[in-house]
C-alpha cells in the first residue's frame, strides 16, 4: 500500500503518514518557540517596551501554538501544522514594528530578527514533503 492516507478496515479511520523528519524538527522547533512566546517579556528597568496589547496577543499565540504542535505530532493531521506556522506567521508581524519604530531596546530588536529567522526555518520545515 502506499503512503498515501487510507481508510483503517477495523475502525474506518482515516490513516496519515507519519511526518517526515523534517517536519518533525519544525514542530519540535516550533512547540518551543511557542513555549517561550507564552512566557511573557517586560522590558529592562527603566525602558519602554512593547504595547500591553501586543504582549498578551504573543503570549496567547504561544499558548495556541503550543498546543497546535503536540496536536500535529499527535495526530498526524495536517491542519495542526497550517495552525502553527499560522500563529507564527502572526507573531512574526507583531514583531516588525522593533525595527522601524525608533528607541526600540535592543533587546526587542534582537528577538524580533530572531523571531523572523526562526519563523522561516519553522514554516520551510513544516512544509517540507516527502521526497518521492
Amino acid at each position: 500500500m502506499s503512503t498515501a492516507a487510507h481508510l483503517d478496515g477495523a475502525t474506518g479511520a482515516v490513516a496519515r503518514p507519519a511526518p517526515s523528519r523534517a517536519q518533525r524538527a519544525g514542530l519540535v522547533v516550533g512547540g518551543l518557540f511557542c513555549a517561550l512566546m507564552a512566557v511573557p517579556m517586560s522590558p529592562p528597568d527603566g525602558e519602554t517596551g512593547p504595547p500591553l496589547a501586543i504582549i498578551v496577543l504573543v503570549c496567547a499565540l504561544g499558548v495556541v501554538g503550543l498546543v497546535a504542535a503536540v496536536l500535529a505530532w499527535r495526530t498526524r493531521a495536517p491542519v495542526w501544522r497550517r495552525v502553527l506556522a499560522g500563529v507564527l506567521l502572526v507573531n512574526a508581524v507583531s514583531a516588525l514594528p522593533a525595527f522601524f519604530v525608533p528607541g526600540v531596546p535592543l533587546l526587542f530588536v534582537v528577538y524580533g530578527a530572531v523571531t523572523e529567522v526562526l519563523t522561516v526555518l519553522v514554516v520551510v520545515l513544516l512544509f517540507s514533503g516527502r521526497r518521492r
